[in-house]
């Protein structure tokens, strides 16, 4: 029976002991990182050893799906943490330490930028060639309805925001309706695993390791399956980072060229999972402010517009983009400009 909730001294009882029967009970521990998630992370440092405790509390978190997740990855012979103890009841894994050199941090210090984002493009490259498209058994789909659940957050946080009042049922329905008359545009192609969270801050650089292995993977328990341009997306048109067209255009070439994909059919599927994101995540800057009091988020919102925009100016978008014209002028569109 899973642990019930229980306070900070309690959980970090229940941490200590699992440390301890993990065979790691004379290591010092420190908090390494939280994340928007319930989960904490602690490194245990002993000698010149290292291992990364994962502290996701039952029952707001599930480690399992890290575990399937990750193992997966493994087998496939990507760099995901190797994980050595487990206690999914009370929600604690130790993993193997990745270091601390994700890319936001190398490439903050000057580092290769052509060369990381190629590698992690790579990635996405082995995922979608791997059998079935890396797939496992009662993934759920991000594709349809999901596709479309998950961008109501335009109509439902940043058109209140921008208008004063709240969307009405007409205009909700409509912008339902836009997105299921541009998803028809999609065309045909094979799912595959989409690791849904795939950008600087969850990659790590491993530059010791060959060839993928190179890109360690952190953030991948909400994997899922659904069209193959989503996690390139999240990569390329990250919502914090202004990634140079240069850089875009190579990835996406690199990308088609190396899976042997149609190159216009996977543009429309580029630009139909963009317009998606970025919808997504302008409303969900909007809930970070308004519900969980987070206003730090408003800073990325204009470099969202403008990916956003990009992507409706595909003719695949039209029925989107007359919505958004029509409710959303470029004067309700500068939210969090200076």
């Amino acid at each position: 029976m899973a642990a019930g909730p229980c306070s900070m001294s309690d959980r970090a009882g229940l941490r200590a002991d699992f440390v301890s029967r993990a065979g790691w009970g004379d290591a010092q521990e420190h908090l390494l990182a939280g994340d928007a998630s319930f989960r904490k992370y602690f490194r245990l440092r002993r000698g010149s050893g290292t291992a990364v405790v994962m502290d996701a509390p039952a029952p707001q978190e599930d480690v399992r799906p890290f575990v399937r997740i990750g193992r997966h990855l493994l087998s496939l012979g990507l760099s995901a943490p190797d994980i050595w103890a487990e206690d999914t009841e009370n929600g604690f894994l130790l993993l193997e330490d990745l270091g601390d050199d994700t890319f936001a941090r190398v490439l903050a210090r000057g580092g290769d930028e052509a060369g990381l984002y190629a590698r992690a493009t790579d990635v996405l490259v082995a995922l979608h060639q791997a059998p079935d498209h890396a797939m496992l058994p009662g993934l759920g789909g991000y594709t349809g309805e999901a596709l479309i659940d998950a961008a109501m957050l335009l109509p439902e946080w940043y058109l209140p925001e921008a208008t004063g009042k709240p969307t009405s049922e007409e205009d909700t329905a409509a912008y339902r309706s836009a997105w299921r008359e541009c998803l028809t545009a999609l065309p045909p192609l094979s799912a595959s695993l989409l690791l849904r969270d795939y950008h600087k801050d969850n990659l790590l650089w491993l530059p010791a390791r060959p060839g993928v292995k190179a890109c360690g993977l952190l953030d991948f328990q909400d994997a899922q399956q659904g069209h193959p341009s989503y996690d390139l997306i999240s990569l390329i048109e990250d919502a914090r980072r202004d990634v140079p067209p240069a850089v875009h255009e190579t990835c996406l070439q690199r990308y088609v060229s190396a899976t042997g994909l149609d190159d216009r059919d996977f543009r429309i599927g580029m630009a139909l999972m963009a317009a998606q994101r970025h919808a997504r995540i302008i409303g969900l800057w909007i809930r970070l402010l308004r519900r969980d009091g987070k206003p730090e988020y408003l800073q990325h919102m204009q470099r969202c517009w403008r990916m956003f925009e990009r992507a409706l100016a595909h003719e695949a978008l039209e029925p989107l983009r007359l919505w958004v014209d029509r409710l959303l002028p470029p004067n309700l569109r500068r939210i969090g400009a200076s």
